[in-house]
């Protein structure tokens, strides 16, 4: 299959299963977002950064006898909040939409996330399509219904879980993407092959050169296992009721990460990147993996341009604090994502708090 095809998987989830489109220029297809729409109103929400690039051409794809309206909103991770939320829902009602409308997520996790949320609240739950412009939301955050913002004290702490009608990953995006936020969209796809494939982490190895030149078929490559592995993972319990809290493999201690320094001072890949290579590291102080392993996790994680120390300015109970809060947590026992072996994660809440205060001490700061 040549880079250019469109690529095309399924999240089945019975009569809220939804197709995945991935393929260079999906977005400017005349008939992207048509079939998807619940009725003749549509509100397209992207933000400062995206809206330059690629608002024009997904509007023009769109037939005249529609009323569309689009609402641009900051850019920044500071911003996925209630009052941004609350803007999208200000849009919808002074536009007088109907339960019959449809929201277009146009940009990254944070507007998807928003746009999402918004679409589930209004008027009891609307139709949504996600077209995501980040490598990190075509990957992860675009697939699966995960919908919310954050909280000063968590991330992602309010939200709902509301599945769009498709996803539209069009790679010509991450031609316009900077080489940070790219780095950051790998943290995730290195993820799927700790967690689950062993052989798509040693495809990675061999290819992260070529990942982060854009090399359109590698990236048209990783994006679509990465999907396929969520895809799997989400259809198999949409709600993180169990096995879907392996995705989470490395963001109980990102999120913290995220929390302390202030959202967007570490953008959530980054900080995904250095909590995997602690989680990784407390496997090894766990003897659940060996220190061959550990260094296999941390050096493609490195590879990618990812950081692998902590913060300089965070102690052991700013870590504490923060993952106390963390919703994988049940009847306040801390429950953790950690490796077996490279290819298969496991929950683990018996981690002994005097190992776990000792990594958290010892880990390299930077």
């Amino acid at each position: 299959m040549t880079a250019s095809a469109t690529r095309t998987l399924n999240v089945a989830l019975g009569e809220r299963s939804y197709p995945i489109h991935i393929g260079a220029g999906v977005m400017r297809r005349p008939d992207a977002l048509t079939p998807y729409l619940a009725g003749s109103q549509v509100m397209i929400v992207t933000n400062e950064s995206v809206a330059p690039l690629y608002l024009d051409a997904l509007r023009a794809g769109l037939p005249e006898s529609l009323d569309v309206r689009t609402l641009v909103l900051p850019d920044g991770e500071m911003y996925k909040n209630l009052e941004q939320v609350e803007r999208i829902w200000d849009a919808l009602l002074g536009a007088g939409f109907n339960r019959r409308c449809t929201l277009v997520a146009l940009g990254g996790g944070v507007i998807g996330d928003m746009v999402g949320f918004a679409a589930a609240a209004y008027q009891r739950g609307v139709a949504f399509i996600q077209v995501p412009t980040t490598l990190l939301s075509q990957v992860d955050s675009s697939v699966g219904g995960k919908t919310g913002v954050n909280h000063p004290l968590g991330k992602n702490m309010i939200g709902a879980f509301h599945q769009p009608k498709a996803v539209l990953i069009d790679t010509d995006t991450l031609k316009t993407l900077p080489a940070r936020e790219l780095s950051a969209g790998l943290a995730e796809v290195i993820k799927y092959g700790l967690i689950r494939d062993e052989a798509f982490l040693g495809w990675l190895e061999n290819n992260m050169t070529a990942l982060r030149c854009i090399d359109a078929e590698a990236v048209s490559e990783a994006i679509a296992v990465s999907c396929r592995i969520k895809a799997d993972i989400v259809a198999e319990d949409e709600t993180e009721q169990g096995v879907r809290a392996l995705l989470n493999l490395g963001h109980t201690f990102g999120h913290a990460i995220e929390a302390h320094q202030g959202y967007g001072n570490w953008l959530h890949g980054e900080a995904v990147g250095a909590g995997m290579a602690m989680a990784a590291a407390l496997s090894c102080k766990l003897g659940m993996i060996d220190v061959s392993a550990l260094a296999r996790t941390r050096a493609v994680i490195e590879s990618a341009g990812l950081p692998l120390a902590a913060p300089a300015n965070m102690s052991r109970e700013d870590f504490l604090v923060r993952m106390r809060l963390d919703k994988k947590n049940v009847n306040a026992r801390l429950r953790l994502i950690l490796l077996a072996a490279i290819g298969e994660a496991v929950i683990d809440d018996q981690t002994p708090p005097a190992i776990l205060d000792a990594l958290l001490d010892d880990y390299p700061r930077r």
